[in-house]
Formats: structure tokens, C-alpha cells, sequence
């Protein structure tokens, strides 16, 4: 496992977040070659953060957004 230096790194959240103040969400980061840091908000800046492939992070978008492209409203 290699270790990501997150100092610098830009984090953002889903515009679909923004609903109860915007601490509830998922948040990703960008800019670093090869992996998707992701952190809960609730517990930023001494939560923990996940780092995903990008290739996984990708699966993983392409799985959430069919799923909800295919179910009724």
C-alpha cells in the first residue's frame, strides 16, 4: 500500500448534498494520479480517508449510475 499525501488536496461534495448544511456527505478528491481519496465530512479533518483505484472508482460510478438511471422516480 503507498502512501497519498493529502495536505494540498481540493475535496468536493455532490451538489445533491447541499440539503441539511452540507454535513452529511460523501466527499471525493481529485488530482492524484491513480486512486480517489474519499471522507465522510461529518468527521473532517481527523476522519479517516479511503482511497480507491481509479479503475474501481470508476466501476463503482458506472454501477451507481445505471442503477438509478433504471429505477422509476
Amino acid at each position: 500500500m503507498r502512501k497519498v499525501g493529502l495536505n494540498t488536496t481540493q475535496w468536493r461534495k455532490s451538489s445533491y448534498s447541499s440539503g441539511d448544511g452540507g454535513e452529511n456527505c460523501v466527499e471525493v478528491a481529485d488530482g492524484i494520479p491513480g486512486v480517489i481519496p474519499v471522507r465522510d465530512s461529518k468527521l473532517v479533518p481527523h476522519g479517516p480517508v479511503v482511497t480507491v483505484t481509479a479503475p474501481a472508482w470508476a466501476a463503482f460510478l458506472t454501477s451507481v449510475c445505471g442503477a438509478a438511471s433504471s429505477t422509476p422516480r
